[in-house]
This record gives structure tokens, C-alpha cells and sequence, in this order.
């Protein structure tokens, strides 16, 4: 019993994230997912989640999507804060507001030209779920309905992604009535790509770390 406890231990003790990790780890996420939600805005898709309102509403308001993203989090620190602690709210925050911000530099460095819109949505499920995964593993999220699909998560063990794709699913019905069916689709293969690499990424039991 000494030695299994010993091993445990010794196992627990070697994921341990230290502030730096957490800092590139969630510098990391950020960026990944600010290339991804640009290339998607660049391409004129649509997303799912706080993300996609943002874009949705970016749209149709002519605000920036990071003003729309930042003002939009905003009543879901009290949730994260009451049920999944001060740490990962300071981080999410932290994270949504760097985030806004990068979405308005990305476009002074970086002009995304002509591109289909079904490579679009695959570059932006790929690149800003690995982002979310990253963000996840360094008790960090995105804020919004993000928070709520971790919550069910750890509450329920119905995964994040599986959530996620549930929300998806009443928000892309409502984007079919305000874009082109064409749009829609493809937006909806970007959503998708993206849920599948945290439903099949994000797994508790096989990824500790305090």
C-alpha cells in the first residue's frame, strides 16, 4: 500500500503545473484561438458558443468582435467564480481579455487573403480547439457557455465537447434564418472539427494536474 501510495504520488507530483507553465500554456491557447476565430471572421463563417454570439452580433451591429466577445463574458465570471473557484475566473478573464484585444492587433500584422470557406472552417475548428484544449488543461477557459460545458462536465462526466455541440446546435439554428444556407454549412464543419478535438482531447482520466 506504501509503495502504490508512494507511485501516486510521484505521479501526481510530475504534472504539476508551475506558474510558467501556466503562463505559456494559456498564452498558447490564446493565440492559437485568435488566429483560428480571424481566419473564421476573415472567411465571413460563423461559430458556436460566446464566440459565435460575438460573431453573430459583430455581423449584424458593425462592432468589433472583440468589443462583442469582452462585453458578452461579462455575467459568467459569477458563475465561474461561485462554482468552479477564483483561479480558473481570474484565468478565464484574463484569457477573454487578451484574447479581445488580439483580435484587433492580428488584423495590423496579418492580412488573411482569398480563401475557401471549407478550409477556413477546418483551420479555425483545428487551431482554436487545440487553443481551447490548452486553455482547459491550465484550468482556463474562454469564459461563457465554455463555463457552463465544464461545469456539466465535472458535475454530470458528460464531456465538454458533447455540450458544446448541443449549443451549437440551437445557435446555427438560428443562423440559418440570418446567412446563406452555404455559409451555415460550412460554419457548421468548422464547429464540428473543433468540438471533436476537445471531446476526444479533453479527458480527465487521462490528464492530471493540479
Amino acid at each position: 500500500m506504501t509503495m502504490q501510495t508512494n507511485v501516486q504520488t510521484t505521479v501526481q507530483k510530475s504534472v504539476d503545473h508551475s506558474a510558467l507553465d501556466d503562463v505559456q500554456g494559456l498564452g498558447l491557447g490564446i493565440f492559437l484561438s485568435g488566429i483560428g476565430i480571424y481566419v473564421l471572421t476573415s472567411a465571413g463563417l460563423i461559430t458556436g458558443q460566446t464566440a459565435g454570439v460575438a460573431v453573430i452580433l459583430s455581423y449584424l451591429t458593425g462592432w468589433s468582435f472583440g468589443a462583442m466577445f469582452f462585453l458578452i463574458n461579462i455575467p459568467f465570471y459569477l458563475l465561474a467564480y461561485r462554482r468552479l473557484g477564483l483561479e480558473f475566473t481570474v484565468k478565464s478573464a484574463l484569457s477573454v481579455t487578451l484574447l479581445s484585444v488580439m483580435t484587433e492587433l492580428l488584423p495590423l500584422g496579418w492580412t488573411v487573403g482569398p480563401m475557401s470557406q471549407p478550409l477556413a472552417a477546418l483551420i479555425f475548428g483545428a487551431a482554436t480547439g487545440l487553443g481551447l484544449l490548452a486553455l482547459f488543461r491550465h484550468k482556463g477557459s474562454l469564459g461563457g457557455l465554455g463555463v457552463v460545458a465544464l461545469l456539466v462536465q465535472d458535475t454530470t462526466g458528460f464531456r465538454a465537447g458533447y455540450v458544446q455541440l448541443i449549443v451549437d446546435a440551437v445557435i446555427f439554428s438560428i443562423g440559418i434564418f440570418l446567412f446563406p444556407g452555404e455559409t451555415v454549412l460550412w460554419s457548421l464543419l468548422g464547429a464540428l472539427a473543433l468540438n471533436m478535438v476537445i471531446a476526444f482531447n479533453h479527458r480527465r482520466d487521462r490528464y492530471v494536474a493540479t
